[in-house]
């Protein structure tokens, strides 16, 4: 078999799971062909098991602004990947990622790192504070009234 055009980057789960979703919806493809048999079981499962990771509460926009935000650290592409797929929570799980991460990071640069990752890549945590509140503020609202 050969390669007709060689793309050398990584995708994000989110990406991954976005390409998923459109195979599944049957856009951007031709019906599948008599190789590809199983190719609506793998697609179901591997969405089925991607919505469970942080990627299923990302937007494109906050991963951009998670990239950019990651510049100074000085990070490789592929912990910067990792970080973004994972959205770690402690400083434990960013030892884990960064490779030699006593000696490239300082306390506060991990705990910056975990705040620009909260704060543009917000969990399932984060949507349900938002629905809560936006919960909260109808009630107030409906009690006013």
């Amino acid at each position: 078999m050969e390669v007709e055009s060689e793309n050398h980057g990584m995708l994000s789960n989110f990406e991954v799971l976005g390409l998923l979703k459109d195979i599944q919806a049957g856009r951007g493809q031709k019906k599948p062909n008599k190789y590809q048999t199983n190719l609506a079981t793998i697609t179901y499962e591997t969405i089925k098991c991607l919505e469970n990771w942080p990627c299923a509460h990302h937007s494109s926009d906050g991963i951009t602004s998670a990239m950019k935000a990651l510049t100074p650290f000085k990070l490789t592409p592929a912990e910067k990947l990792q970080l973004i797929n994972l959205c770690p929570s402690t400083a434990v799980e960013i030892q884990l990622i960064v490779e030699e991460s006593e000696e490239r990071l300082t306390e506060t640069q991990i705990e910056a790192l975990l705040d620009l990752l909260a704060t543009n890549l917000p969990g399932p945590e984060a949507e349900r504070e938002q629905e809560e509140g936006a919960e909260e503020d109808e009630e107030m609202e409906e009690e006013q009234g």
